[in-house]
């Protein structure tokens, strides 16, 4: 249990999970809005990838210039896409299951897709895209 603690209290009691959790909220937004327009005049499924798209680059900048402290660049920005990776694969999924076979309202799903993952988008941005430990 201690151990558990530990690990809890080294990366999510800290100031730099609590700004990653602000910087989400406002990712959570974004991608929700601008997913929720390009539905407008593209198949759900495909809107939520642009959102998810143009939300990811909003929130590198803001991850890089907030929480990470660190001067963007390349070779971060592409870390921190593929960092994503496993949290879109999941996002997708919830878009698939609860919008196409559930018929749940869109802009519900696109919110419910973008809170799943966080704890572990954070550990693989912050040692993977952004090299701390």
């Amino acid at each position: 249990m201690k151990l558990i603690w530990n690990f809890v209290s080294k990366h999510f009691l800290k100031k730099e999970f609590v700004l990653f959790i602000i910087i989400g909220g406002i990712n959570t937004f974004n991608g929700t809005i601008f997913a929720f327009i390009y539905a407008r005049f593209l198949h759900a499924n495909l809107a939520f990838v642009f959102g998810y798209l143009t939300a990811l680059i909003i929130a590198y900048f803001l991850n890089s210039y907030i929480v990470f402290k660190v001067k963007p660049n390349i070779i971060k920005l592409i870390k921190f896409g593929v960092s994503y990776i496993p949290n879109f694969i999941i996002q997708n999924i919830v878009v698939i299951i609860f919008y196409n076979l559930l018929q749940w309202h869109l802009l519900l799903v696109y919110a419910l897709a973008a809170a799943i993952g966080i704890p572990v988008t954070f550990l693989i941005l912050k040692v993977f895209a952004f090299n701390r430990q």
